[in-house]
């Protein structure tokens, strides 16, 4: 079994920054990529970003091309979302995921392994 623990959400104001940490235990020799969704308030969960461990290579959902960045510390089994110029919008549960074996998490959340999620509010 895989364990996902994300530290590092809280209340920020808009055009603030935030860093979010996911750290990877357990099964974890398999893993081949990590990332994050997230999911605000009355929507459906949706993905941000992900970085493969094998390449290094990243992807990012449009909405935060620009603004976040995903990196990741190989030997702590650890993946990093750098945050900046937030916007009320970003305002939701950021939840960490992974995968065995791919270079890309699985579109549908359900298909990865999970964190328990970390609420970002950004507000004034």
């Amino acid at each position: 079994q895989v364990q996902l623990a994300e530290s590092g959400g809280g209340l920020v104001q808009p055009g603030g920054s935030l860093r979010l940490s996911c750290a990877a235990s357990g099964s974890i020799f398999s893993i081949n990529v990590m990332g994050w969704f997230r999911q605000a308030p009355g929507k459906e969960r949706e993905f941000v970003a992900d970085i493969s461990w094998s390449g290094g290579s990243t992807y990012y959902a449009d909405s935060v091309k620009g603004r976040f960045t995903i990196s990741r510390h190989n030997v702590k089994k650890t993946v990093y979302l750098q945050m900046n110029s937030l916007k009320p919008e970003d305002t939701a549960v950021y939840y960490c995921a992974a995968r065995d074996g791919r270079s890309r998490l699985a579109a549908q959340y359900e298909n990865n392994y999970r964190g328990q999620g970390t609420q970002v509010t950004v507000s004034s």
